[in-house]
């Protein structure tokens, strides 16, 4: 398998669908013309769907028709059903994607229908763009969690790749919404995902609404996963998410940035386990300075707030990784864990730092 890594830009349209303010066609076109230019392989550039649902995307079929399409960059647009491929096609796309969920609940919310129904719905669409070559590819919402429903099985993730990929996707995007994923469940959801579909057929998808995004991204390159979704300037968020849960785009940069970080020669006498390496990752993140309650259950029962010198909680002393393992755990586990193991040290910056140093 290739080392490269793939970056599918997808910020004209799910950065700008959340936005606002309604963004001037000629400002769209002129951003999608800039990707393709700054040398991203793949744009996503639109979506036909209705605007009522989506007023941003409004004039997807004008978009689609005056972007000056740069040879061998591919400029895939979203349909959700038969009716909005027909007008992608008519429109001249060459690429489309169709976009289920892994949570019935979102499902609803989202397209309106079931899980088994939106299958049901992408079937002719795929069925039509093999008649006209065109190429298919998939999206699965809430594959690591749901605003509605909460915890996501990896095994219903793996159902719904499976479908898609059985309908002709060429490739499937795994989709962290609400960027409540970590490195952990992440490689579970994959781990499912490639018992029915190809490692090299995956992509990511990660929101960065908690800074967990590049961890993820790391943790999929581990297993084999080469291409990763991304936004530029991190644009983005899913409209039907509920409020402080709507997710926020991963910086296009980013993955390739993880993917240098995986590929350096190890030091020597600094061989360090996987649990160690994701760790370090986050911690230099730009995010990782603070560990924020909703993506990490913590210990001190509020935010974490990480000494950057010591590498451990202000309030709790524990460090990054016993944090992630604390989430891990079920309610019953972490009061049995408190009553034996109470808090170690008020938190002060010397005693935090001889703490470390005794480690």
């Amino acid at each position: 398998m290739s080392d490269a890594i793939r970056i599918v830009e997808v910020g004209p349209r799910d950065g700008l669908q959340n936005e606002p303010r309604e963004v001037p066609t000629a400002a769209k076109v002129e951003l999608i013309e800039r990707l393709a230019d700054a040398g991203l392989p793949a744009v996503e550039a639109t979506a036909f769907v209705s605007p009522k649902w989506v007023p941003q995307m409004a004039d997807h079929t004008e978009v689609l028709e005056r972007i000056r399409r740069k040879p061998g960059v591919d400029y895939p647009v979203l349909t959700p059903n038969l009716k909005g491929f027909e007008a992608a096609r008519a429109a001249g796309a060459t690429e489309v994607a169709i976009f289920g969920a892994a949570s019935e609940a979102f499902s609803q919310k989202n397209i309106n229908c079931s899980i088994a129904e939106s299958l049901e719905r992408f079937r002719p669409v795929a069925s039509e763009a093999k008649k006209y070559g065109i190429r298919v590819r998939g999206y699965i919402s809430c594959v690591l969690g749901c605003p509605y429903q909460g915890e996501i099985a990896p095994r219903r993730v793996a159902d719904v790749a499976q479908a898609l990929y059985e309908m002709g996707c060429y490739e499937i995007s795994l989709g962290d919404t609400i960027g409540t994923g970590t490195p952990a469940k992440s490689k579970a959801m994959i781990g499912a995902c490639v018992e029915h579909v190809p490692v090299a057929k995956l992509a990511g998808h990660y929101h960065d609404t908690y800074g967990q995004a590049l961890a993820n991204i790391y943790a999929s390159i581990e297993l084999g996963v080469r291409t990763f979704d991304a936004s530029v300037a991190g644009l983005g968020g899913c409209p039907y998410g509920q409020r402080g849960d709507r997710g926020r785009g991963l910086h296009a940069e980013r993955p390739r940035r993880a993917h240098r970080r995986r590929s350096r020669p190890a030091r020597r006498h600094r061989a360090v386990d996987q649990r160690h390496a994701q760790a370090r990752v986050r911690l230099k993140s730009r995010e990782s300075n603070r560990c924020q309650a909703k993506a990490v259950k913590s210990p001190c029962n509020k935010v974490c707030q990480m000494d950057p010198k010591s590498g451990l909680c202000i309030g709790c002393a524990r460090t990054l990784d016993e944090i992630a393992r604390w989430a891990e755990m079920t309610d019953a586990e972490r009061e049995r864990v408190m009553a034996e193991l109470p808090m170690r040290n008020s938190g002060t910056e010397p005693e935090l730092r001889r703490a470390a140093k005794r480690r």
